[in-house]
């Protein structure tokens, strides 16, 4: 396995390459030798050709500052150049380290000076301009014993301001070097095979959100947005390429940041994203989210307002009113489209690097939620949204990659590193390795920290030249490796055309990262190749992953009580990735914060579903019927279930399975209580969303079972039909009584014989 380091031999260049890759520029300049004592400062703004020309001038201009607090006069300019050249990687990089007062080359005073300034009070700046020949270079040179001409390699070169201060004795002392800028002038000869060289230009960045899912702080996000912003001037950077080849390293989650940004930053909404007249399909929702191995459904776009304020949802009476953009959060939009309008012309026919959604802490995500990692990767999905841009995965682009994360990664992703992982082959690192099978590319720490100052190490004609110089000593050694540079995040030059014009050399290959990945590897082994320890202990922690979980638990819960919205638990889910960004660790406290407060919103829209029980249920049979009320307290309908808890065997149902409420309602249910034991049952009702997670309130309620035995209905039964019997028994004897009364009225006391004899004459006849 890769073994740690405790302390890297060159801890400066680590310092500097680390802040350099991960913070804004301003840090890696700081970490760069300055000139304290110098009065003047000397800076170079642009410098052409980038190279040593066969013929015609080299032209270097400026602006130099009067940085004491006394006045300077006849500040005279002059070119200088080293006699020879440097000639490895190695040299390069300490030459970097050099002193600023160090003397790294003579001045050219043939035909000086080449730029006066008459005078600079203190504070005030001015313009130069210095124009050398070529030729006199060359016999500069050879004056001091090189050979310009034939020795290829890479020059010192720069400007010494020589002045009179106002404390010289008399104005009249002779004039000493009062100030100086120094970079990298390559030197090319012959013809050969071309250095394929890969630029990389991150786009990645911390995102928080405010409590209620909007992005937090949209007026630092307009100031980074703007063209000469941190990610404004990244794209404008990437756009002054034009059709170069170039590779783009993107988090996802930064672009979709920036559409809501663009759409007025809407907070989270629970309104309608689909068709009310679709049949309710739960498999719409999002898939478990404990469970990266399954296969998500397809994830719809986050449903943000268009310009006019609409989301284009087909159920627009149960659409939540946005509330409108404050003044700041209009001037973020502004900047936002602007931004999102240029990235996408500067993105067409480039390589795009998709990294882990969020710029997953990926080392902490290892350690302690190797899940995080999977739903990162798919989040970012293989295209760029809304553009459809085709993407490849990628993991790295900073200074260290450690073992577990090369582990994690899937056979197609890109890995980028840099040579800083293997300190034992410091100046001759390979740019393509396989370490444990892995291929990877290990990018130049060096060229990304630019120039050797004192002045701007990272201005554009730093970067520029040292770009250049790697790729010269590159090309004086066989193999011939390829280069790779992961430009500074934020970092843009001044002239971003003009930067790019310097790299325009016919021995330099401008490519991409997949173009040099297939260039013969280097293989490394284990112990070889080290992670720091203090890298290890600026990961995220457990605490911050799980807190991660827990709000995105809360999302996934919320989205299945909802009845018309499919997107909010994807967007609470992309909230939760974006907390655990590299970017975090800069204050893990505060994600974690973060986190919490959300959830708590969320959870306060979950306790909107109560459910009430009646005091107390008595059954007379084995089953019986009560009705309780469900309520939703919402502003979106919610369709939930009824589920029932009991410890004694008691069965709870209903005839509907999913009850729709409308919002802000109120409803009855029927539910039918049976059970085969006597006594009383403690039930607690609970409320749950269509996947079986509880929400909102639950109540409690007894219900008493007091059906009779088997014997007592016997005998009661018994009773009834003796009773019944006895009843039958005396209305017959009744009815026997009343007929024979009814015949006894009906015949006369005495018949006379007349009468007699009459009835009976016809049967005598």
């Amino acid at each position: 396995m890769l073994r740690p380091l405790s302390l890297l031999p060159a801890l400066a260049l680590v310092a500097t390459t680390w802040v350099g890759w991960s913070a804004p520029a301003e840090a890696a300049q700081a970490a760069r030798a300055e000139d304290p004592d110098a009065p003047l400062s000397v800076s170079i703004e642009s410098m052409s050709p980038a190279t040593v020309p066969d013929r015609g001038p080299v032209t270097l201009t400026g602006r130099v500052t009067n940085d004491d607090d006394v006045t300077w006069s006849t500040i005279n300019l002059y070119p200088f150049i080293s006699s020879q050249p440097l000639t490895t990687r190695a040299e390069l990089t300490e030459a970097t380290a050099t002193a600023p007062s160090a003397p790294v080359g003579d001045r050219v005073t043939t035909g000086g000076p080449y730029h006066t300034i008459d005078e600079l009070a203190p504070g005030e700046s001015e313009y130069y301009s210095v124009r050398v020949r070529s030729a006199d270079l060359r016999a500069h040179v050879a004056a001091n014993g090189g050979n310009l001409a034939d020795n290829a390699g890479v020059y010192w070169f720069g400007v010494h301001a020589l002045g009179r201060s106002a404390t010289d004795a008399g104005g009249t002392s002779a004039p000493t070097a009062d100030g100086r800028a120094r970079t990298f002038l390559p030197r090319v000869g012959g013809t050969g095979r071309q250095v394929k060289t890969a630029l990389v230009v991150p786009l990645r960045g911390g995102i928080e959100y405010a409590d209620d899912g909007s992005i937090a702080d949209p007026a630092a996000w307009a100031s980074s947005l703007a063209t000469d912003g941190r990610l404004g001037s990244a794209v404008e950077l990437g756009a002054a390429a034009g059709s170069r080849p170039l590779t783009w390293l993107i988090d996802p989650a930064l672009t979709d940041a920036t559409a809501r940004l663009a759409a007025g930053n809407p907070a989270r909404s629970l309104g309608s994203t689909v068709d009310p007249e679709a049949t309710e399909d739960p498999d719409r929702l999002v898939a478990d989210p404990e469970d990266p191995t399954a296969t998500p459904p397809a994830e719809p776009e986050t449903a943000l307002p268009s310009p006019d304020g609409s989301t284009g949802s087909a159920d627009q009476t149960e659409q939540e009113e946005p509330e409108p953009p404050t003044p700041t959060e209009e001037t973020a939009a502004r900047a936002a489209s602007a931004w999102r309008e240029s990235l996408r012309d500067a993105l067409a026919s480039t390589e795009i690097l998709a990294l882990p959604y969020g710029d997953l802490d990926v080392p902490a995500a290892a350690e302690h939620d190797s899940a995080a990692y999977t739903r990162a990767r798919r989040r970012s999905g293989s295209s760029l949204q809304p553009w459809q841009l085709p993407t490849s995965p990628a993991l790295g682009g900073r200074a260290f990659l450690d073992p577990a994360s090369i582990e994690l990664a899937g056979d197609d992703e890109a890995l980028i590193g840099s040579d800083l992982m293997v300190p034992g082959l410091s100046g001759s690192a390979p740019t393509v390795a396989t370490i444990g099978g892995r291929r990877l590319v290990l990018a130049s720490t060096g060229a990304a920290s630019g120039g050797p100052g004192p002045d701007d190490p990272l201005a554009g004609v730093a970067v520029r030249q040292r770009i250049l110089a790697e790729a010269a000593v590159r090309r004086l050694v066989s193999p011939r490796e390829p280069l790779v540079v992961v430009l500074p995040g934020g970092w843009s030059a001044a002239e971003p055309d003009e930067f790019f014009d310097g790299l325009d050399q016919p021995w330099l290959d401008l490519t991409t990262v997949a173009d040099v990945l297939d260039e013969p590897a280097t293989t490394l082994e284990p112990e070889q190749v080290v992670y720091p320890r203090a890298q290890a202990r600026r990961q995220l922690g457990a605490g911050v992953f799980a807190s991660a979980r827990s709000l995105s638990e809360a999302g996934t819960t919320l989205q299945y009580l909802l009845t018309r919205n499919d997107t909010v638990g994807h967007e609470v889910a992309d909230q939760a990735m974006a907390s655990l960004s590299f970017a975090s660790r800069a204050d893990p406290d505060a994600a974690l914060s973060s986190n919490t407060r959300s959830r708590a919103v969320l959870e306060d829209l979950l306790n909107g579903v109560r459910i009430e029980a009646p005091r107390q249920v008595t059954l007379s049979s084995a089953s019986g019927r009560f009705s309780a009320t469900l309520e939703n307290t919402l502003d979106q309908p919610v369709t939930v279930r009824v589920r029932a808890v009991a410890e004694e065997p008691i069965t709870i149902t209903m005839t509907e399975e999913d009850v729709t409420l409308p919002p802000r309602s109120r409803r009855s249910v029927l539910l039918t209580a049976s059970t085969e034991q006597q006594g009383v049952h403690n039930i607690t009702l609970q409320v749950t969303n269509m996947a079986g997670t509880t929400v909102g309130t639950s109540d409690r309620l007894p219900i008493r079972a007091a059906q009779v035995s088997d014997v007592i209905w016997l005998i009661i039964g018994t009773g009834a039909a003796l009773l019944l019997g006895a009843i039958g028994v005396r209305l017959a004897r009744r009815f026997r009584a009343a007929r024979r009364t009814s015949g006894d009225a009906a015949a006369p006391d005495d018949a006379s014989p007349e009468a007699e004899a009459t009835e009976q004459a016809p049967a005598s006849a």
